[in-house]
Parts: C-alpha cells; structure tokens; sequence
C-alpha cells in the first residue's frame, strides 16, 4: 500500500491499483450459489431498483447484434454498472436462436463479464444464462407482489410460454410463499408444454394443473397471467379476454397488441428503455404518439410514488435491466469466493511491463 501526501488541489490516493486476478465460474457453480436463495435474491433485486430509480447506476441501451441471413436470432450486448456500496462494471452478451429448441438444447446462452470498478479490470466470466433466468424470475415475483398489495391476490396463475423462464417463475413465486388453486399451462409445442407439467407435477403442488389449447381460455381463466414466450410481434389482441383484470407479467413484452396496453394500467421497470425495439409498449407509443398509458415503474410502485388502479388490468413490462444481472452476478462470485471454489486462470493477464 502506497500513501501519498495532498495538497488541496490533489487527489488522494489511499493504495496503489493492482490488476485482480481472473476467474472462470461455471454454470454448475452458479447454480449452486443460487439455489434455495430465491428470497435472498429477490431481495438484492430490490435493492438495485432501488439505486436505478435514485441514479447510482449506469445502464445503456442494450446493443441488438441482427443477422440477416438468421432473422429470427439475435444477440444482445447489456453493458452496465452499479454504483452504492460495492460498485461493480460489466456486460452480459446473451443470444437468443429460436431454432436451438429444434434441435434440443436451449434457446439461449450468455455470460456475464465483471469488471473492477477501480482499474476497469475483467475479474470474472461468468456463465449467465442460470444468471439472467434468475434475475428475471426474481424480478417477476417482486412485481407480483408489489402489485397485488392493493389488490387481492390471485389463486389461478397461466403460463403463455413454458420454457426456462416459466419454469424459474414458478420456482421463485413459490419459494416466496405464492400458492395456487388452479395452474393454467398453454404453449404452441405439446412437448414443452407436457414437460412443464411434469415439472410443476414434481414440486409438489397441491394445484389443479390444466392445458389450455386456446389462448382465450388460458386468459380468462387466469387472475395472474404470465407471457414467457418468444414472440416477435403481438399475437393477443382482443381486450375483452381481460375485462376481469388480471394482473399480466409481461414477461416475453411483444405479446400483447396496443390496445390491450391502452386499455389497461401499465408499469414498467425502466421507461426508456421499455420504449423501444418494438415492444408492445413501444408500439402502444407510436400508435398515440404520447407515453401517457404508462404509470409508472415498479420503483415508483416501491417507493408509493403511484397508487395503481384496481378497475383495469395490471400490465407489467420489464424489458430487463443489465444491472440486475451484475447485481446477481456479483452476488454469485462472492458466494464462490466464501466457498473457497473459485477457479482462477493463472497469468490470464499477461506482459503487464509498460515497456517490457
């Protein structure tokens, strides 16, 4: 450590920056850090919507990597960073390729680098998509209840979607103490849609589980309807299948037409950035040139800065901040780190001699 003397023009400087050491942590490894903290980390999720809203963070606009030849795929660049307590930098580089499903391995893929937030130093590469399933889960269940306070809270729950994140969903709506009488289950593909139902089938569950083959019944049906497709465009677009107000996670944010966003309350977690890449609160924008139809965010909710409507249905559209997933990513690493398994890549960084 190196102390330095001051003047008043000067900065101080406490030490002397060095390069961290870099360390690879496995999706197995995340897994283990994650599991069974689903209300922990629905708590640090919390938190960090709490230093957005009060601008200790940075977060651009995600990056869309397109592919001509592959219209359907794309891969998304989230730089981000944490201030608060324990600042953090990073970005996650997620892929999304439909056609995976196809062939049997999962849709998408990612990792999550961490970056020193003194030197600018990567220390860790992170496999994200456990990461980035997690911090969407946790998010849901937080809006779900947030936005039931002053409702009362729903007992029939239905997937539209019944991938990965339908089923991390259910995970963390049930380790925050949810529990239904009725679970609805629609999906275009019978098989992913019977696995669902052997997984909810193996929690345990005391709810009657139904398949919907038609959308409308699954929506009528539904007190709480989650959207975890992977639709491109709105494919629901009659208001009337929610004139029983229904709290919507919006999960997938191209499901739902403009008039079904216009005619309902609507909460997002970050205006601008839910307002764009076509989303169907962006397209409820450009239909009326205006943001009057959005409520607010879940902060605002949070913070008892909106009081929400009980006469509508309740739309939550949370395109995804990239600081949750530092935030949960951080909170991993430090796991490893307590567990003592953390892999480190020996001279990862090398020829650190300015001139040899």
């Amino acid at each position: 450590m190196t102390a330095v003397r001051s003047t008043a023009m000067e900065p101080v400087m406490t030490q002397t920056p060095t390069v961290p050491p870099f360390a690879v942590i496995s999706g197995a490894q995340v897994q283990r850090a994650l599991r069974g903290r689903e209300p922990q980390v629905v708590d640090l999720v919390e938190a960090t919507y709490r230093l957005h809203a009060a601008g200790e963070s940075v977060n651009p606009p995600s990056y869309f990597l397109r592919f001509p030849d592959r219209p359907s795929s794309r891969i998304i660049a989230l730089p981000a960073s944490i201030g608060g307590a324990a600042p953090v930098d990073g970005l996650k580089w997620i892929s999304s390729f439909p056609d995976n499903v196809q062939a049997g391995i999962p849709r998408a893929s990612a990792v999550l680098i961490l970056n020193d937030h003194d030197t600018g130093y990567p220390f860790a590469c992170l496999e994200s998509s456990i990461i980035s399933a997690t911090r969407t889960a946790a998010s849901a269940a937080l809006a779900a209840d947030r936005l039931t306070r002053d409702r009362q809270r729903p007992t029939r729950i239905g997937f539209f979607g019944t991938g990965l994140i339908a089923r991390y969903i259910h995970t963390f709506l049930a380790a925050m103490g949810w529990s239904f009488d009725e679970i609805g289950v629609h999906d275009l593909s019978e098989h992913s849609a019977a696995g669902f139902r052997d997984h909810l089938r193996q929690t345990g569950t005391a709810a009657r589980i139904t398949t919907c083959d038609r959308p409308e019944e699954l929506i009528r049906s539904s007190d709480l309807v989650v959207f975890a497709t992977v639709a491109g465009e709105p494919h629901v677009s009659d208001p009337d299948w929610f004139d029983h107000d229904p709290l919507v996670l919006h999960v997938s944010l191209r499901d739902l037409a403009p008039e079904i966003i216009l005619a309902s309350a609507n909460i997002v977690d970050d205006v601008d950035h839910c307002l764009k890449a076509d989303t169907s609160p962006h397209l409820a924008e450009q239909l009326t040139g205006n943001r009057d139809f959005l409520d607010g965010t879940l902060a605002d909710v949070m913070t008892g800065r909106v009081t929400l409507p009980t006469d509508r249905p309740l739309v939550f559209s949370p395109f995804g901040l990239g600081v949750l997933d530092l935030a949960v990513g951080k909170f991993v690493y430090d796991e490893t780190v307590r567990s003592g398994q953390l892999h480190v890549i020996e001279d990862f960084f090398h020829d650190l001699r300015r001139h040899g």
